[in-house]
């Protein structure tokens, strides 16, 4: 029997389910010590007033499987929007049922259809599975790029 795999958007009732897949992700990036987010952080930004954040959730015969969080961006050299993947994370259990090229191919077709310019993400460097998994579906490395933060407690 085949298993069934459904992508669909995240519902304000999905929150603590959320919050327990981005703490599973840190926890694999061994930055879970960083994590402050909190059930009304998430609920303001993807269902409150300002909301820019959205968020995909893969469900895998029945069972919540991974999700795919992001964000608008811009392109001034394209001049359109992109899309930002803040977070794309698939349960170890789930891994190799293409659940994150699924996940992936959504936000594809959301550019698309709005005409934007792009899809980026950042990765760790030393994942060399997510690297090898991105570079597999033709995600482009950017090398010359180095990633600068400036943080809340420096401003």
């Amino acid at each position: 029997m085949q298993k069934k795999l459904t992508i669909r958007k995240a519902e304000e009732s999905d929150i603590p389910n959320i919050i327990g897949l981005i703490k599973e992700l840190a926890e694999y990036e061994k930055l879970l010590h960083l994590v402050e987010l909190t059930e009304t952080d998430l609920k303001n930004v993807l269902f409150g007033e300002n909301k820019f954040v959205q968020v995909l959730l893969a469900e895998y015969d029945g069972s919540l499987a991974g999700q795919a969080l992001f964000f608008n961006n811009f392109s001034t050299f394209l001049g359109k929007p992109g899309i930002y993947l803040e977070d794309l994370y698939v349960k170890p259990e789930f891994r190799s049922n293409g659940i994150g090229k699924a996940l992936l191919n959504k936000l594809i077709s959301i550019a698309k259809e709005k005409n934007y310019g792009r899809v980026e993400w950042c990765v760790l460097d030393w994942n060399k599975s997510a690297i090898d998994f991105y570079k597999s579906i033709g995600a482009v490395e950017l090398e010359e790029w180095k990633i600068f933060r400036l943080t809340s407690d420096k401003f």
